[in-house]
């Protein structure tokens, strides 16, 4: 494998953790909205991956592996029903739904994204420094 594959490995990488950051930034901002519905209240979001393991017999040819974000799929965890007929957003029965996001959960997704993308980062960047010596060495 190249020092050029390693680019497009932790770039892949960045990609797939900056995903990660948006879809938990969106289950944060989205923790404690309620509905009038269980069909319209929030659900938890989170994103799936998967190594692009097709082409791990064609990086035996120089091209790379990667991450891929298949798709982002909501969390079956159950709604919070509460008993609240005073709540403008009560339905005919007096309840309301809230969000299944769990805060908690959430922050600690948030940071493990956070250092995989700035593992990924330096990652990048000790490849950069390994090639721009790697060029130097041939100048000499």
């Amino acid at each position: 494998m190249s020092l050029f594959n390693v680019f497009d490995i932790s770039a892949t990488g960045m990609s797939a953790q900056s995903v990660r950051l948006n879809t938990t930034a969106s289950n944060m901002s989205n923790a404690n909205s309620v509905s009038s519905s269980i069909d319209q209240t929030y659900r938890a979001r989170h994103p799936v991956f998967a190594a692009e393991l097709t082409k791990a017999a064609a990086s035996q040819q120089g091209e790379s592996v990667g991450v891929k974000v298949l798709g982002i799929v909501e969390s079956d965890k159950p709604l919070q029903i509460e008993f609240n007929p005073t709540h403008p957003m009560a339905d005919k029965d007096g309840f309301i739904y809230k969000s299944n996001v769990n805060v908690v959960e959430e922050m600690a997704n948030m940071i493990s994204a956070s250092r995989a993308y700035q593992t990924n980062v330096q990652l990048a960047d000790a490849a950069k420094s390994m090639l721009s010596k790697t060029i130097m060495l041939g100048q000499r």
